[in-house]
This record gives structure tokens, sequence and C-alpha cells, in this order.
């Protein structure tokens, strides 16, 4: 933005505040409309001397109408809430539906928060760096708060949503109820610094507005970026039982003339009635507009000192980037870690300290490749935790430290960044590197493919990294995307732990890394937790585009092998601890025991967000010329009582086999095979946490033996 668009914008909005016609402007300084209006459109600026008349007209100093970074008229305007009515056809929205696209899990927010975070990265040479504040507000505190956010002027509209029996208002009456019996309040506020901040207009196509106006508006241009949904800023409000976000910017471009301290505050509350009249659902803090179409519609604002401070809302670094205050910020996992105990049994003190060690764990697994540097790069990423209660410090600021977190794959990738990799692995320690090709296939209409190179990392396990055997997957900006055990090992592998860093995460110099980043992101769900079958991917590229992930996958886990393989033990059936172990991985499986039919010998299965079972069964397939044609079954191991059957919602044929109706075919020939499958959540007939799963083969009916 030029110097004239710059200062057109700053005069036009303080002509606004000031309830002043342009030609009002012009008689008082002794020029024409005209030269106002070239003034507001750009066209022109005015002239030194003239800037010292316009600043004694609005009784502000000369500065202030010169650098347009300190002091703005007063209108006598004070900031408020705006609820927006209710839709004139009659629809009723109970809630924003974006927010239930995730669950009310601060490692959840910590995630996605983080990520877009990430993507906003103003400076490629430094990181961004992101701090949790987790902030417990009581007895005078909690107050002074209340009165800052005008909570008398919001509380009949949460009275009146509180009332409706839909989930939200079951929420929200948790939320007040909580409040007002214990008189606390948590904050959860979410700093970024070395960001681009909410810049852009109030109402049009920028930052500001897809954050605080739209929804799935995701405002993401470059390929590398971990979200593209629009979906994951749906978090902050999630994680409010209040439905209530604050927020303060500093901006990496002027918007108005200034870049610090623009605030807006946003609710997101269910369709009610207050005082006879009806509202659709969010609210938004700040000053009233006087635009022509906008009268009333609260906008941003830019506070004074004083104010950010009675909101929380102090930045502590001039830096741009943004800060959210989650308002009334609660945790689903936290309270239901112990279920013996009710709400009114856990200790305030422990509620907000689970939380801070929920935040430093899920930082450290989602984003430790971000957070780690070589010895001539910095790290994407830094991020910190910290707790306090009525502004004193509760726990003291913990950063979180990639080694601590992930210490055997932090040691793989520096060893990368450090060029310091081996082509095989001689002695503990060592860190292996190959390529492995990702075949990126032509968008529709279009021809040709191109081959990616990925780069794999292998290196020994320690302890602390959790599960053994492990490959983790990602591109971009190095946010963990999947974690899934390596089939098909070698008996007394020794534990290792693998990374996959493809499209940027590859390098710079990676061939095709950017038609990669394009084609992987497409394929990521809104959880970006995957990679496969998409709509996106089905809309941009050519049909079976979703084959080449498989083949790319299974590329990486045959490299993972070939690094991590070893001569077998004499003993054809291996040690009797490896074997007992591989048999409970595996489940019972009794409609196929025995040394002649095939036996799932490997199990790998997750819970996602809905409910649904991810499973990934490695099988032994007996020696014979014959395929083998065999129902995968799926039942819950309940407490009491027989085990009931489920339904797949999805079969995935994988290695050595393939989906005949609702079977498995298996090659004739083949020692062993893979599949995945994913439960129907209609056929459970208890939530999927409540029980056990075990698969099983078998055999078709209508076959023989």
């Amino acid at each position: 933005m030029g110097d004239g668009e710059d200062f057109g914008s700053w005069l036009t909005r303080q002509l606004r505040r000031a309830n002043m016609k342009q030609a009002d402007l012009a008689e008082r300084i002794g020029l024409t409309r005209a030269a106002v209006s070239a003034w507001t459109t750009g066209r022109a600026v005015p002239r030194d001397e003239t800037m010292r008349a316009i600043a004694e007209v609005f009784g502000v100093e000369y500065t202030a109408v010169h650098d347009r970074t300190t002091g703005v008229v007063d209108g006598g305007r004070p900031v408020s809430w705006y609820h927006r009515p209710a839709y004139v056809d009659g629809g009723r929205d109970f809630g924003n539906a974006a927010t239930f696209a995730f669950e009310a899990d601060v490692e959840v927010l910590a995630r996605e928060a983080t990520q877009n975070s990430l993507d906003e990265r103003l400076d490629r040479n430094g990181p961004v760096r992101v701090r949790y504040t987790v902030h417990e507000l009581t007895g005078e505190a909690l107050a002074r708060f209340r009165e800052a956010i005008r909570w008398d002027d919001l509380l009949p509209h949460y009275e009146a949503a509180a009332t409706q029996e839909q989930k939200v208002g079951r929420v929200i009456a948790e939320g007040l109820r909580d409040m007002y019996e214990r008189d606390r309040l948590v904050l959860l506020r979410v700093d970024d610094y070395n960001a681009s901040g909410l810049t852009g207009d109030d109402y049009e196509d920028g930052r500001f507005s897809a954050v605080v106006r739209r929804q799935l508006d995701s405002r993401k241009s470059d390929t590398s970026a971990g979200g593209s949904y629009g979906l994951g800023k749906a978090t902050l409000w999630a994680t409010s039982r209040l439905g209530m976000v604050l927020i303060n910017s500093t901006l990496s471009a002027p918007h108005e003339g200034r870049t610090e301290r623009r605030l807006i505050g946003r609710l997101d509350l269910p369709w009610r009635v207050v005082d006879g009249e009806a509202f659709a659902g969010p609210a938004w803090f700040g000053e009233p507009d006087t635009a022509p179409g906008s009268e009333g519609v609260a906008r941003s604002w830019w506070a004074d000192e004083d104010t950010v401070a009675r909101l929380h809302l102090t930045r502590e670094d001039p830096e741009p980037g943004t800060s959210f205050l989650i308002v009334g910020a609660y945790d689903v996992a936290s309270r239901a870690a112990d279920p013996a105990r009710g709400a009114d049994e856990v200790d305030d003190e422990e509620t907000v300290q689970a939380m801070h060690e929920r935040l430093v764990d899920a930082l450290g697994r989602n984003f430790w490749a971000a957070m780690t540097a070589g010895r001539d790069t910095t790290p994407l990423l830094e991020a910190s935790v910290r707790t306090l209660r009525n502004g004193r410090v509760l726990i003291d600021e913990e950063r979180v430290d990639p080694y601590r977190a992930q210490p055997s794959r932090t040691r793989a990738l520096k060893a990368y960044l450090d060029g310091e990799t081996v082509d095989r692995l001689t002695e503990t320690g060592q860190v292996a590197r190959v390529r492995v090709p990702l075949t990126v296939p032509a968008r529709r209409g279009e021809r040709g493919t191109v081959e990616h190179e990925a780069v794999l990392l292998v290196t020994s396990a320690e302890d602390r990294d959790g599960k053994p055997n492990q490959m983790v997957m990602m591109r971009g900006n190095r946010m963990v995307i999947r974690q899934a055990r390596v089939p098909d090992l070698p008996l007394g592998t020794n534990p290792f732990q693998a990374v996959l860093l493809a499209g940027r995460a590859a390098g710079e110099h990676a061939p095709h890394a950017e038609a990669a980043e394009a084609f992987l992101r497409a394929s990521e769900p809104p959880e970006h937790d995957k990679w496969g079958q998409t709509d996106e991917l089905r809309a941009v590229y050519s049909a079976g585009a979703h084959r080449r992930i498989q083949e790319f996958t299974s590329a990486a886990y045959r490299s993972v092998r070939e690094l991590v393989g070893r001569s077998q033990a004499k003993s054809k059936e291996g040690p009797r601890a490896l074997r007992d172990l591989l048999r409970l991985d595996g489940g019972p499986g009794p409609a196929v025991r025995g040394g002649g039919v095939p036996t799932i010998r490997g199990l790998d299965a997750r819970l996602d967000g809905t409910g649904a079972w991810h499973v990934t069964a490695e099988v032994r397939l007996p020696a014979g010329r014959d395929p083998w044609l065999l129902s995968p079954v799926a039942k819950f191991d309940v407490r009491s009582g027989a085990r009931p059957s489920v339904g797949w919602s999805e079969i995935v044929a994988g290695r050595n086999c393939r989906v005949v109706g609702d079977k498995l075919l298996f090659e004739a020939g083949a020692r062993s095979a893979s599949f995945s499958a994913v439960t129907d959540v209609s056929t459970h007939p208890v939530r999927a946490e409540l029980a056990g799963l075990i698969v099983e083969l078998q055999k078709a009916r209508g076959t023989s033996e």
C-alpha cells in the first residue's frame, strides 16, 4: 500500500469516527472538498502544513496525523458487543458447525493453532515463536475481567443460550455453572511472534476477515501450508465453554496507518431470543461502525495499553503476530482422564497443571521436527507453555525441547540437516538415509507425471521415543502428519525409528517439491493426520491418484525393511518371546488357527475423532498354489457377554491381495499380505473407547478349504 492509500484509509476512518463529512473538514481547513476527496481515495497526500491543520481540527498531536501510528480521533463511541440479527427467512443455527469438526481438546488446539502460526511465519531466517499461557482468574481478578468484557451486557444472551437443550446450550450452561459456583475462569492464550498478524480490511478479503468474519476460508496461498480447509481456527472457539475468543494483533503491514494493538472479539452462541428480539448466533466485540451499510456493526479498534492490559492481551514483544485469548477454556481429555472422580473432586490447580502438561506433550509430539535445528539452520518453530493464577506464576514457562520429546527422531533429523547420514546402519546411533520416489500424477485436464524424491531417515530407537519400529511422515513445515508401525519386519529386528520427509520437508533442492506439496496437501483430511483419498484429490487430480500414495508409502516401508533387515535366527519360528508377542499382536482369530491357513500376525489400530477404528493388518499366508478368499471380521471385546460383530465402512487392499465385494482375495503363492479397514460407527453397539477390538479372518461362505 502506497503512502497516499495509507493516509486515505486512515483519514476516511477518522472522519467516520468524528461523525464529520469531507465538506466539513474542507471548510475548517480552508480547502475544497475535491482536495479532501483526493486524499481519501489515495490520489494525493496533504502537505506538511495541511497535516498540522488537520491535526488541529481533530484535536490530536501532529505526529498522530503524520505517522498514523499513535493517537486516533476519539469519536466518543465506546466498544460494545454487536449481535447478528436473526435471519429474515427464519433459519436457525444452534452453534457453529465448524467447531464440531474437532474435539474440545487442548492437544487438538495445540496442533491446529501452532500449525496456523507456522503457516504465517514472516521472517524465514528465524523461527516463529509460539507461547501458550494457561491463566486462572478468581475473586477480584475475575470480577475486573468480566467488567472489561462488558459481562453484564452479555449475561442475558448467555442465559438464553444455556436454557436450550442442544449440545452448545449444555456446554454453555456448564461453563456458567463452573464460573459462578467455583468463582473461577480459565483463560488460555496463544501468542505467536514473527508471524504475519491479522492484516487486511475488516470486511474484505484478507487474513483478518478470514479469521474473524468467515468460515471455511483458509487464506493459505503457500502450498507448504499445513491448513487448507479453514477449519483449524474453529478449535479456538471449540475450546471455550463460553464460545468467546478475544484477539490482539500486531500487523506486519499497516492498516489505516497503524500496526499495533488491533483488537476484536468474537462470540459464537446458538440462535436465541433476548428481550423479544431474535439473534442468529455470533457476536463481535469492537467499535460500532458508522460506514453506510455497516452502521452499528462492531469492527476492530486500535486499543490503548490500559485496555489491552485489562483484557489480558498485552503482548510482550513488538514483533508482528497475534494473541488469541480463549475465555472459559476447558479440556475434555484432562477431565476424562480419571472418570471415577467427578468434576467437583478435581482440584483447580490440578486442572490447570494437567492442561499445562498436555500442551507441552502435544507440542513436542506433533512439532518436534519443526523445532529441530541444524548446525547451520535455525528451527522453524520455538514453543513454550506457562501457567498463571491471577497474574502470578503458578508453573514456570517451560520451553518445549524436541530432544526430550523425541530423542531418536530428533537425532535423525539433525544428522540429515547437518549432512551426517550414512547409506547403511553399522553402528548404534547412526542415521541412514535413502531416497524414496513419489510419482505425482497429472491434474485433471493435464498430461504427464513428475517424480519427487522424498527422504527416508532410519536410526536406532531409545526408550523415551515411545513405541518402537514406527515411521512418521511429514511435509512442508514439518508437522507430523501420520505415525504408523512398519509392517513385515523380520523377527529379531533391533528397535528403530524412521522419518519420511516429503515435499519441502525433503529440502530446498528436492526435485519437484512444490508439486509433491500440492498433491499431498490435497490428500489430507481436515485433521491433516493421513495421506489418502479425499474429495479434493478426486476433483483436482486424475482418477486413481490415491494409488500413487499407496505406492509411495509401500516403497518407504520396503526401504525401511532393507535398512534394518538382519539374518533370521536358525529356528524357523524364531525365539519363543517373539512368537508370543506376534501372536498377541494379531488377536485370537479362532476361525483361522492352524499352520495351513492364513493368520493375522500383526495389527495396528487407532481411533479417529468420529469413534471409528482404523486398522492395518499384516497377514501370514501358508505355502500353496491356490488363492485364498477370506472375510475380515471385526468384533468388540466387551466386558461381558458374546463379542458383537461390527461392520466395515471401508476395506482397502494392501500387498498381495485385492478386494472382492466385502471379502479379500489373497494372491496364490504369496507368503505375506496386508490390508487396512475402517469400522462403521453406525454398527458399534457401544462407544469404541469402551471396548477392545478383535480382528479375525474367516473363510468366506461358499468356498472350499
